[in-house]
């Protein structure tokens, strides 16, 4: 008999990725003969620590969804709802549909147009929600990051962070159900509202909640500008080449 938590994996395609510069939203654009959102979908389904998948998809595209979870055969996923106009009201609709879960459960909310995410950064993801109410996905920043400020002929470097302090951030983010649904609950009651992502929620608006980073991979891109779905086809051919030199 299941005993903890139940995990409910939330995969977020509410937007139609405009600087993708395509007709098509770019979860539907394919990535070696499936469509990106089917790659995500598979693999919190593959994943044994995951219990649920619900499926946010822009409304027009809904009826597409359904067809490639019908046609894969996911047996996970218990929704697939029509997601909001920005990251923050997807968001909030797929904790929406979440209600008749426990606060003591758990949920990870992932970018549908993250389709390579490792089934260890999941597994992390919950073993760290043994003791933390958040987590956010991160690697650690390659690159100097600098912050601007308009300057006399266009923008001006105003102070350059240690980037030993940096990380990029990936998803899944994962909280405990009742730490998130508290932030949403404030944040969407806040008219001055600006949020890009689901930790930043927890940060802005539960200060007192620390929120955990777990390590995550360099090939967890995100799919976002023209030519990055050709990266993630060679991404994806290299990590089955080493799956399959450790079989």
């Amino acid at each position: 008999m299941p005993t903890g938590p139940r995990v409910i994996a939330a995969v977020l395609a509410g937007g139609v990725g405009a600087r993708m510069g395509a007709d098509t939203p770019k979860q539907l654009l394919p990535l070696e003969g499936r469509p990106i959102i089917e790659h995500s979908i598979a693999a919190f389904e593959a994943c044994p620590e995951v219990d649920e998948i619900v499926v946010l998809m822009v409304d027009a595209y809904l009826d597409r969804v359904r067809e490639i979870v019908a046609e894969a055969g996911f047996a996970k996923v218990g929704a697939i709802l029509p997601g909001g106009a920005t990251r923050t009201e997807t968001s909030y609709a797929a904790l929406s549909a979440t209600a008749s879960a426990a606060d003591t459960d758990l949920v990870l909310l992932h970018d549908a147009a993250r389709p390579l995410v490792r089934a260890e950064t999941v597994a992390a993801c919950v073993s760290a929600l043994d003791s933390a109410g958040a987590v956010g996905v991160a690697v650690p920043s390659a690159d100097t990051v600098v912050r601007v400020v308009p300057g006399r002929g266009g923008e001006a470097i105003a102070d350059v962070p240690p980037r030993t302090e940096l990380r990029r951030m990936q998803t899944p983010q994962g909280f405990r159900l009742g730490v998130v649904r508290r932030a949403y609950e404030l944040a969407m009651a806040d008219p001055a509202l600006v949020a890009t992502d689901d930790c930043g929620v927890v940060l802005r608006y539960l200060p007192d909640e620390e929120v955990r980073i777990v390590p995550g991979d360099e090939s967890n891109i995100k799919v976002t500008n023209p030519g990055d779905v050709e990266v993630a086809e060679t991404l994806l051919r290299r990590m089955r080449g080493r799956a399959g030199a450790g079989a």
